[in-house]
């Protein structure tokens, strides 16, 4: 197969328009054509396109990728922690983003002024929804900078519990040691996780 067949099969597959292929071509070419390209950018292409194509999960869905997917990701479970999203699925993800930017996907996601939007509207529509304090103080401690400990914050008290009991469960629920606030990711992932699941019970 010519690198020329190569791309269109792959676009096709990828179901890529003009404009994102365009993007995908001058992303690695720097041009917006292949009839402009040498022989060694439209292999460069080629194997990008394979590459994307390659980003899938065992189950065969596409894994998000791009370099702003993980944030975009971790704030969308958040959110559906916190019982503002009703599908914590990657598709309703993927949709939310073309709404807020216009880019089909976070593979395509490239630069950090679009990315921006999705990410300050999903930070927007926590703090209306469940009161998320996203203000940074560089001079409060590290633990209190931690986004699972806003998030978790937020979700204790939409359960109304009681706030000094929140350190005793947290360290419960994490199998951190208690006294020390400095959790892990996985240990505030390991919390929202549990409280998250209280939200949506309570909400059946």
């Amino acid at each position: 197969m010519t690198v020329y067949r190569t791309i269109h099969a792959i676009s096709n597959k990828l179901g890529l328009d003009d404009e994102a292929r365009r993007g995908v071509y001058q992303r690695v070419s720097g041009k917006p054509k292949l009839t402009l390209m040498n022989e060694t950018e439209r292999q460069a292409v080629a194997d990008e396109l394979k590459r994307l194509d390659d980003d899938r999960r065992p189950d065969g869905r596409r894994k998000l990728t791009g370099p702003f997917a993980p944030k975009l990701q971790a704030l969308w479970i958040a959110a559906w922690n916190l019982g503002i999203v009703s599908n914590r699925d990657d598709k309703a993800l993927l949709a939310f983003v073309k709404r807020q930017t216009g880019i089909d996907h976070t593979r395509f996601l490239y630069y950090g002024d679009d990315a921006a939007k999705a990410i300050e509207a999903l930070k927007g529509w926590m703090t209306r929804e469940a009161d998320v304090d996203w203000h940074v103080d560089r001079n409060c401690s590290i633990w209190r900078q931690a986004d699972g400990y806003r998030i978790a914050m937020a979700q204790w008290f939409l359960l109304k519990m009681q706030p000094e009991n929140f350190w005793p469960e947290i360290w419960s629920i994490s199998g951190h040691r208690s006294g020390d606030r400095n959790l892990s990711r996985a240990e505030w992932i390991t919390v929202m996780n549990a409280l998250g699941s209280q939200i949506r019970g309570r909400k059946g």
